[in-house]
């Protein structure tokens, strides 16, 4: 299901609001990209926990976690992308009518 324009409204106003703190040059774009990478660590620690695979530390989150860790992947996503095209909702409707039509056979 697409993000809704109540979604959008929310992604855009966090854009705003780091535009006004941060700038929006190359440096900060980048920095944007990066927190990708943090939140999807993020998720991955939170699995490693639900998990219990660590034995030092037991079993520290729940699958609730994981979920929220994943929710602000897509948000720092979705924050990125209104950071780099002027359509935001329709690059992502685009993208998924493609993912929808791909042949689901090997």
């Amino acid at each position: 299901m697409p993000m809704t324009t109540d979604h959008w409204t929310t992604i855009r106003s966090l854009v705003t609001w780091l535009d006004q703190q941060n700038g929006r040059d190359q440096q900060e774009i980048t920095l944007r990209l990066l927190k990708l990478t943090e939140e999807s660590g993020e998720v991955a620690q939170a699995w490693i926990g639900t998990t219990g695979q660590n034995p030092r530390k037991g079993t520290t989150h729940s699958v609730e976690d994981v979920a929220d860790e994943l929710c602000d992947v897509i948000v720092t996503a979705a924050v990125a992308l209104a950071s780099l095209v002027d359509d935001p909702a329709g690059h992502l409707n685009t993208k998924l009518r493609r993912i929808a039509g791909r042949p689901r056979t090997p």
